[in-house]
């Protein structure tokens, strides 16, 4: 079997990369990083090193890389005759990328080609592979969209490992924490035979994105913001000191209020979630910087973000969201020099009003006392 996988990043090959090598695919590694294309070239192979005591190696081999920038008709030749595509390139790139999902799958159609195909798109986003199905599908034309409607599926995933920022002499070398997760809507599946051994099958993924979405990145982002607040540069240093600890067990409390008000989670289970959450984030192995896991701090304050959502909906249940509230007021401090959305926020900060900066970067229009609660927590930060 054959996977074509868009990106060749750490998470590419750390983990989706691995899990895809486990069950027996041969992997076309799509990039537009030369370096790292080059090698996989080169070598076919590659080692991934788990963050945990022991260090144990994993080796990844049978994959190669295609430049997309360079070769982009060697990946539409790729994806005409794939069985499998999937991606981790973030969120932002999906759209680029779509323009030659589209040409794989018109030539898929041109060559008669009715095997079924699904293309899960392993990002930190909620509705991620139904979003690159909306931009793949504005490239097409009606005869192709008919096709892709009976063949091509776009299961909706959500994916959990912490892959830190890493420098290595071996460029295709990747370090990573051993926990993983991996889930896929089934019900959106085109070709359900063909599932992966690690990979949870479930018919309503919406749970379980929201279970990682609101407890590993709002608490990641917690320990970023509340650590840079106290003068931290990593979430290792950040999380011994027990202001910062305190700051994730109570925002993970009223995450699990919430999940248990929406969903049919168990408190037990979800408290052994979360304790796990927290030995992730306190392993000695991981080195993740501040600056990494804070940037972008106007995409994480957006309305179904992972900090404006669940306050949302925590009060539309009349639930607590005290600390959420208040790292969300930290989240408009973080002033990281060599991030452009962190100094465009600061700027929006110096040259308008807090309030309209506020609806601007969370969408709260129609919510005139939660903007207010967000302004005095920026106030109560500073």
């Amino acid at each position: 079997m054959r996977a074509v996988h868009f990106g060749a990043g750490n998470i590419g090959r750390g983990f989706i990369g691995e899990t895809l090598a486990a069950n027996g695919f041969r992997i076309d590694f799509v990039d537009v990083n030369d370096t790292i294309i080059s090698a996989l070239n080169q070598r076919g192979e590659y080692d991934i090193e788990l963050a945990a005591p022991g260090q144990k190696k994993i080796h990844v081999e049978n994959v190669d890389g295609i430049n997309n920038g360079e070769h982009p008709e060697k990946v539409v030749e790729a994806i005409k005759t794939t069985d499998l595509v999937t991606t981790a390139i973030g969120p932002k790139i999906l759209k680029f990328i779509a323009p030659l999902i589209a040409d794989g799958i018109k030539a898929r159609k041109d060559a008669d080609n009715k095997q079924t195909l699904d293309v899960i798109a392993c990002e930190n986003m909620i509705g991620g592979s139904q979003h690159l199905k909306e931009e793949v599908y504005s490239h097409l034309d009606d005869d192709v969209k008919a096709f892709a409607d009976e063949y091509i599926g776009f299961p909706n995933a959500a994916v959990d490992r912490i892959v830190p920022l890493q420098k290595h002499d071996d460029p295709l070398l990747v370090s990573v924490e051993e926990f993983k997760e991996w889930v896929v809507d089934e019900s959106q599946m085109k070709n359900p035979s063909l599932k992966l051994e690690t990979v949870h099958y479930a018919p309503d993924l919406e749970p379980y994105i929201e279970r990682k979405l609101f407890s590993v990145n709002t608490g990641h982002a917690t320990v970023a913001y509340t650590g840079k607040a106290l003068g931290y540069e990593t979430i290792g240093e950040a999380i011994k000191d027990e202001k910062v600890l305190t700051q994730l067990k109570n925002t993970l409390k009223e995450i699990r209020s919430l999940l248990l008000a929406k969903w049919d989670f168990q408190e037990k289970e979800l408290e052994e979630y979360h304790d796990k959450i927290i030995g992730r984030f306190e392993n000695p192995y991981i080195s993740d910087e501040i600056a990494r896991v804070g940037r972008t701090p106007i995409r994480k304050l957006g309305y179904d973000e992972r900090f404006i959502r669940p306050i949302r909906e925590l009060k539309a249940c009349g639930l607590s969201y005290t600390t959420l509230m208040e790292t969300v007021g930290k989240i408009y401090h973080f002033d990281e020099p060599k991030d452009d959305e962190s100094q465009k926020l600061q700027k929006m900060l110096k040259d308008e009003d807090l309030k309209d900066v506020i609806v601007e970067t969370t969408g709260l229009k129609d919510d005139a006392d939660l903007v207010a609660e967000i302004a005095a927590s920026v106030k109560a930060a500073d």
